[in-house]
């Protein structure tokens, strides 16, 4: 079985996935599968660029014509790499295309770590794609670094956790209390939780911008808490043309090439950053955290745990709402 994403919402589909055509192919057991808010965004149209729908597995490579990848193989799932693939909300998966490509978009996860921890593989590569972009915008390294994240969704979590091991000082804020409330119930994070209107002016270098969208009010509030001369850093989601009136920053420009652009708010000098998607290195980075760090409490996230046949409409329900912490889902 599988849930395919057609025009009309998710679709329940009971025929095996094609296997798509390409130089070597993969297929993949899914161990289980954990719903992005990327998914979310998909079904309801509004995230721009090429379709990750079903992106966040932990599978068992099942056949295959890479001697790399052989039968008995644990692997995840990097969607940024360009292969031809089905979606990882299935039973299987098929994977295709050159070999250098697939061993990059299947990268190997360890036999012996629980698969309720590796599938924050994703999601964790991405924060630490976006810690790296931020230490490469400011030409130094984290620790010791002021870094405010704000947007207390999963990636928003995700970013502030790593960022703590990497020798940060966190704050997470969020503007609407149940996400923070959510985290306190949990014991899900380490460092403070604040509502942004809380938090002076000034006092972050490092200001990420994580929520799912950059709306023109939550970077302001960046703005407002980034000191002069600190760096702005935008990973939610942006659209073609978006601006901020009296900033002079392409936004959605900066985020997709990973620019950093010196600016100006008002009288204060700052620079306004992005970060978008992972490299290849990423990933191996993020295992090497889940199974390292033991302070990242990742399994706390998740609330609810589904099947491939109830996932169709959980995933509309969700979409329509703003679900709290992580689905998994069990095939």
């Amino acid at each position: 079985m599988r849930v395919e994403l057609g025009p009309h919402g998710p679709l329940p589909l009971t025929t095996p996935p094609p296997r798509p055509a390409g130089e070597h192919a993969v297929l993949v057991r899914v161990e289980l599968a954990g719903v992005c808010r990327s998914d979310l965004k998909e079904i309801v149209g509004n995230r721009h660029g090429v379709s990750q729908f079903g992106h966040e597995i932990v599978g068992t490579v099942e056949e295959s014509t890479l001697p790399e990848l052989p039968p008995g193989r644990r692997v995840g799932l990097d969607p940024n790499v360009p292969v031809a693939r089905s979606t990882g909300f299935a039973t299987r998966l098929w994977a295709a295309g050159p070999a250098t490509a697939l061993r990059d978009a299947l990268p190997t996860l360890p036999s012996d770590a629980p698969a309720r921890r590796l599938v924050f593989g994703e999601p964790l590569a991405c924060a630490h794609h976006c810690l790296t972009a931020a230490a490469r915008h400011r030409h130094r390294d984290l620790a010791g670094t002021r870094l405010t994240v704000l947007g207390a969704g999963t990636a928003g979590v995700l970013i502030a956790a790593l960022a703590q091991t990497r020798g940060a000082t966190v704050t997470l804020a969020n503007r609407s209390a149940d996400r923070l409330d959510f985290l306190r119930r949990r014991d899900a994070v380490t460092f403070p939780l604040h509502p942004p209107s809380e938090l002076p002016a000034d006092t972050a270098d490092i200001t990420v911008v994580a929520t799912s969208f950059v709306h023109a009010d939550v970077l302001t509030e960046a703005l407002r808490l980034t000191t002069a001369g600190g760096l702005v850093l935008l990973y939610g989601g942006t659209a073609p043309g978006d601006t901020l009136p009296g900033l002079d920053v392409d936004l959605d420009t900066v985020r997709r090439h990973e620019l950093a652009t010196a600016t100006r708010w008002g009288t204060k000098p700052l620079h306004v950053g992005g970060s978008y998607g992972t490299t290849p290195a990423d990933f191996p980075a993020a295992v090497r955290a889940l199974t390292d760090s033991p302070e990242l409490r990742v399994e706390r996230l998740v609330t609810h745990e589904t099947t491939l046949a109830q996932l169709p409409a959980l995933l509309r329900e969700q979409a329509a709402g703003r679900p709290l912490g992580k689905t998994l889902v069990t095939p």
